[in-house]
């Protein structure tokens, strides 16, 4: 902060910035975040490069590990249980799930670790507290981008081979498929970073309680297997109608509903805004209880 000369305001009363809580739980500061847009750049490089920094293979492993689980998958669900893949080939059946919940659950599980992970920064410099999920946000995209790539590689050389699988023009909606689950997973990841500063039993349950959602969405089974009254049950998680149409979009298979789709938008989006409310609140006063 620099000190702005005025011929009426002593120098030292007059400042660019001025550093002050939150008036209200509904002032976000949302513009204030976008001036920091330099230092979130700063941390997305900084989570991207060290999360693998001091590994042999480095970057590799947002390859190699998509690959492994998805050859775990194919030979456990796909050959030993002989779970359904909708006639698609099992490999890209579990690769079109595994990366899109590789994505969903990096950002939730990233998310909310925000205030316990970052508590020695914040008590010592001042900047958006949001800076810092949103970053961890944009760099699990990163990763998704590089992995997505990969599965698309797979899927073109299957499709060389003759594979019944059918890309579509529900493919357009992947952009938006990608805001919903980053939306999602912020919104979930906020709420479990807020309530961790007063109960930390919390980082303990979203470890296998990410897990244990995997298995109540579509993602190593398509929706066309479940009895109509778990299907039901099965589509109030707004991770299944995402997944079942970015099935759709790039195997042809799994079920579209708009009407669906847009209840899990709505659905996001009272997440979102209940998940960053708490997170103001909590930022105000969670120094003292971190």
């Amino acid at each position: 902060m620099h000190p702005v000369t005025s011929n009426t305001a002593p120098e030292r009363d007059r400042w660019d910035l001025v550093i002050e809580p939150h008036g209200h739980v509904l002032d976000l500061k949302l513009r204030e975040l976008w001036q920091y847009r330099d230092l979130i750049a700063l941390f997305v490089r900084r989570d991207f490069v060290a999360q693998y920094k001091q590994t042999i293979l480095g970057p590799a492993w947002h390859l190699i590990q998509p690959l492994l689980t998805t050859i775990t998958f194919t030979i456990i669900f796909g050959k030993i249980a002989k779970i359904p893949t909708d006639g698609v080939p099992p490999f890209l059946f579990f690769m079109a799930g595994t990366v899109l919940w590789t994505y969903f659950s990096g950002v939730l599980t990233g998310t909310s670790g925000t205030f316990t992970s970052n508590a020695g920064i914040f008590g010592k410099v001042y900047f958006p507290r949001l800076a810092v999920p949103v970053a961890g946000l944009l760099s699990k995209l990163i990763a998704f981008g590089i992995q997505f790539l990969f599965f698309l590689c797979f899927l073109a050389f299957f499709m060389w081979r003759g594979a019944d699988v059918a890309p579509n023009a529900w493919a357009l909606l992947t952009p938006l498929l990608l805001l919903m689950m980053a939306a999602l997973g912020l919104g979930l990841g906020v709420i479990v970073s807020s309530l961790t500063t007063r109960y930390r039993d919390l980082t303990v349950v979203v470890g296998f309680g990410v897990q244990l959602l995997m298995y109540a969405t579509p993602v190593i089974y398509p929706l066309s297997v479940l009895p109509e009254p778990y299907r039901t049950w099965m589509l109030l998680n707004p991770m299944a109608p995402i997944m079942e149409i970015f099935r759709h979009a790039y195997l042809g298979a799994g079920d579209v509903s708009v009407g669906l789709l847009l209840y899990a938008a709505a659905l996001i989006g009272l997440i979102l805004v209940v998940g960053i409310l708490l997170f103001n609140r909590v930022e105000r006063t969670f120094m003292d209880t971190v």
